[in-house]
Parts: structure tokens; sequence; C-alpha cells
């Protein structure tokens, strides 16, 4: 039997509208005075879940708990968000002090909150731990021997040093995003980063990495990623070992009206 995606109380249900008026897919509307909805047509957005003055409308199928306090960007002082957005630094420097526990929580659910069209998710947290160390191992010996064929040929390659921490650079915690949807994955990552930073954690994407596993059959079977999804980033997260003094100048914008 298949269960509904959003259960309405008609007893707590006041026939405001409001849900029908925010419903994208049009699959909400009013009968004698209360909400009814189309399951056929749900898309899972919880539009109506967080616009209903009343809690009438559940989502049994998703954790609901703790849900009830709802901020918005406006809540941040925009001139300060902005600057702490033009400060972000890429933090290839990091300290060995291990991330508390609440914090990776945090980042977490950080991830698990982004957008995702139709409430799909899809989104896999794969964190590094007994394997972190052999990992990098093995990504080191493939750049190493990489990096000693291309310094024929590359001039600018005879200054690589890739020493053993390369590539997560110290950092105590690495996570690895993957998923089908490209959009889903970013908005993840950037979620996450975010996070991070807030939390007085450093970041680095490891593009580096992610071409490793990819090329690598050992690897992927070490990673073992969920049948279909594809590595998006790398993340590479620790306390800063480096302080930074000002924002880097960027060009100006480019942008055009049509």
């Amino acid at each position: 039997m298949k269960s509904n995606i959003i259960d309405i109380d008609k007893e707590k249900c006041i026939g405001c509208g409001l849900c029908v008026k925010d419903c994208p897919s049009k699959c909400i509307s009013l009968e004698n005075g209360k909400a009814t909805y189309n399951s056929d047509l749900c898309i899972k957005c919880g539009h109506c879940f967080a616009i209903c003055p009343k809690s009438a409308i559940d989502m049994p199928q998703y954790d609901t708990n703790n849900l009830d306090k709802y901020y918005t960007m406006e809540n941040f002082d925009s001139e300060n968000l902005l600057s702490a957005f033009k400060s972000r630094r890429t933090i290839r420097q990091f300290k060995t002090a291990p991330i508390e526990k609440e914090k990776i929580r945090m980042i977490l659910e950080a991830g698990r909150y982004c957008q995702t069209a139709k409430n799909v998710q899809g989104i896999n947290f794969t964190i590094l731990d007994s394997k972190k160390e052999l990992i990098e191992s093995i990504c080191v010996k493939m750049f190493r021997r990489a990096i000693s064929v291309g310094k024929i040929f590359s001039k600018s390659l005879k200054n690589y040093n890739i020493d053993d921490n390369f590539f997560f650079k110290k950092a105590p915690t690495v996570i690895i995003v993957s998923g089908r949807g490209n959009m889903n994955k970013g908005l993840a990552t950037s979620y996450m980063e975010l996070m991070a930073e807030s939390l007085g954690l450093g970041v680095l994407v490891s593009g580096f990495t992610e071409t490793c596993i990819r090329l690598n059959p050992r690897l992927k079977r070490m990673i073992n990623l969920p049948k279909g999804h594809k590595i998006y980033s790398v993340m590479v997260i620790g306390y800063p070992d480096v302080k930074y003094q000002r924002i880097v100048p960027r060009d100006h914008v480019n942008f055009k009206v049509l």
C-alpha cells in the first residue's frame, strides 16, 4: 500500500488556503473549506508543511522533529555576510587537532538541507576514517608517477613536490560528496563549506583526490559509492593553521542586461 506523502489533519485545518496558493505543483485544493491533495501530482517539496499556520500538515516519510523554528537570510546582517563571502579562502595548511563530533553533525545537516528538486535529496556523504591514510598514500603514489613522467614534457612540473600529505594536508577529516545530479551535489558542498567556516574550520575541495578515485579501480572499490553515484567533491576539513589579513582582489563583475 502506497503511504501518503503528506497527511492533512482536517481538525486542525482552518481552510486559509495558504498551502493551495504556495503549492508549485498545484496538487492541493480546498474542498468544503478544508485542504485536500492529489498525491499523483505532489513533488514532495514541503512548502505546504512549512507554510501551514496550524501545523495541520505532516510528512510521515521524513524526519520532522525540531523543525518549528524558521529563519530567513534577513536574520543576518547583509553587509557582514557579504564581507564574509569575500573573505573566504581555500585552506591548504591545517592543524592536526580533531574536529568535534557535534561540528561534523552540523556540517552534514547543512548538506542534508540544501535545496533539491522534488525533495529528492539523493546525496551521499562518505567520511574517510580508518581508510583515510591508505587512500591518501595510493593517491600520492599515483601522482608521483604521473609527475615523474610529466616533468619530461613540462618545466613547470619540476617544482612540484608531492609529499606524503599532498592531498589531505594533515587535516583530520575528509568528506566525499556524491550523488546523481551535479546541481544538488554542488549546492550541498556549498552549504557544507559555509557551515564549516562558520564553525571556525577551513575547507579544501580536492579535485586531485577526485581525479585519483575516478581513475583508480581499487580506490573506487574502497569508497564503495551507492549505485549510480558519482563524486562531486572531496572536502578536506580541519582547523586552519594559517591566518589571512585581507580580502583578495577580484576583477570587475561581468554582467549584461537583456
